[in-house]
């Protein structure tokens, strides 16, 4: 069937732990803390901190005075980047059985899928963590 968004726990897990970096990326958060303040799974988030320090989006530091910091500026990173690490890539395919087009000329959907995957795309593709960060009230 199609996959217009398709976002896992973990990809959820990513984006959220990655904005909450953003929001003051020069302080280093533990994953504990994160886990806490989304009410989830340690050893979950712990697994989602492995792939996107193995991705280079984030650094990771082991031991008492360890934790997380993003690996570069939040207006670098692209959410598109964080969901391609989680999911791989998104692909914007316009038909719901997975077709690169319609076997038909007369859809049932119609443009709808098309356009709706493009939009999704185009909103993962310019929007930045900077921007979600700063669009955030988590800190405030």
């Amino acid at each position: 069937m199609a996959d217009i968004l398709k976002i896992s726990d973990a990809t959820a897990l990513a984006l959220h732990s990655m904005v909450h970096l953003a929001i003051e990326p020069e302080k280093q958060s533990t994953t504990a803390e994160i886990a806490e303040l989304f009410s989830v799974s340690r050893h979950h988030l712990a697994k989602v901190h492995q792939r996107l320090t193995r991705a280079g989006l984030i650094e990771s530091q082991r031991g008492p005075a360890g934790g997380v910091v993003l690996s570069k500026d939040p207006a670098e990173i692209r959410l598109l980047e964080i969901y391609e690490v989680m999911e791989g890539s998104m692909l914007c395919k316009p038909c719901l059985f997975g077709k690169d087009r319609c076997p038909r000329t007369d859809c049932v959907l119609g443009s709808l899928l098309p356009g709706l995957a493009r939009q999704v795309r185009d909103y993962f593709e310019k929007t930045t963590l900077a921007q979600l960060a700063e669009e955030s009230n988590w800190g405030k």
